[in-house]
């Protein structure tokens, strides 16, 4: 398969993938990313080996090639379970899209399982780790950069937004006097986000140094364009480098720690859940598990019966 091949069948199914499912402009780059790779992957494999395999087309491939690029991601790209699982999703969205629109009769990949995926519980940050990272900064940052930046973290302690949700934040839709932002979602869903007087203060900082630009994005970058979920994710990336906190960390992991510190202070799940943008409630209940421990604490600290004389 050409790569001008590669790149319609690819650009066809995130045409679909934007329009029809309404999956998020994050989630559809990362499913190009991945297809590109396996496109890639088919390729090798036919130049290798055109004997056995003697089509490079993708809409040629059969369900031995997609249980050999498994086992190529495990053992020569070492990729753990959840990533293998992600790639053969985009893989599997792919065929599904294919026979759907009658390119292909069968679906090579339909009858492939991913690997077991152990279900990994968030890692929220604790609340003095959240203050000190929150007090990092860069050193040779311009005024604006570093006005922006940190207004950038404190949104997303804030709000508990995901990155393509703060990066697609309109200045329009920013109401600093109600301390309220409207942001859109996944599946184009749009809610109305709290942000804390800190924050606010932090984005009006930030607004009287924003640069003048025809650009609905609150945030920019160079040129006066709007920041991309990736520019979002670099400033946090090295922010934290500099911040000292030994523990992984994401711009999502300032979502579970938003989401982890209101339950911990009585924000009930309901609340927690529309903050969030969750569809059900058992998505927001994990972080009724991880407060857990906090509860413990101010039980033990608040009943008297283990501190009594005569236990």
């Amino acid at each position: 398969m050409s790569h001008s091949e590669v790149e319609g069948c690819v650009r066809d199914l995130a045409a679909y993938l934007l329009t029809e499912r309404k999956r998020s402009p994050l989630t559809v780059a990362a499913y190009e990313g991945d297809l590109k790779e396996f496109a890639a992957f088919v390729r090798r494999g036919h130049e290798e080996r055109p004997e056995e395999f003697p089509d490079a087309s993708l809409r040629a491939v059969k369900s031995t090639q997609v249980r050999r690029y498994i086992a190529y991601m495990f053992d020569a790209r070492k990729h753990d379970s959840r990533t293998v699982c992600r790639k053969l999703s985009s893989i599997k969205a792919l065929y599904r899209f294919l026979k759907i629109t009658g390119e292909l009769p069968d679906d090579p990949a339909a009858a492939i399982p991913g690997p077991s995926v152990a279900k990994r519980k968030p890692a929220p940050l604790k609340v003095d780790e959240v203050g000190r990272l929150l007090r990092t900064s860069l050193a040779g940052r311009t005024d604006v950069a570093r006005l922006r930046d940190a207004a950038i973290l404190e949104l997303f302690y804030a709000s508990g937004m995901r990155r393509a949700e703060l990066a697609g934040a309109r200045l329009a839709n920013v109401d600093l006097a109600e301390r309220t932002i409207r942001v859109t979602g996944k599946g184009n869903k749009e809610r109305t986000v709290l942000i804390n007087h800190t924050t606010a203060e932090a984005i009006e900082s930030y607004l009287r140094v924003r640069p003048r630009s025809s650009d609905p994005a609150l945030f920019l970058g160079r040129g006066g364009k709007a920041l991309t979920p990736k520019h979002v994710w670099r400033i946090f990336t090295n922010i934290y480098r500099v911040s000292g906190i030994q523990k992984h960390a994401s711009p999502h992991t300032l979502r579970h720690s938003f989401a982890t510190h209101l339950v911990e202070n009585g924000v009930d799940l309901e609340t927690v859940r529309e903050l969030l943008g969750h569809e059900s409630l058992a998505t927001t209940g994990i972080y009724l598990q991880l407060a857990i421990g906090h509860k413990r604490r101010a039980y033990d600290e608040a009943h008297p019966r283990d501190r009594m004389p005569d236990r």
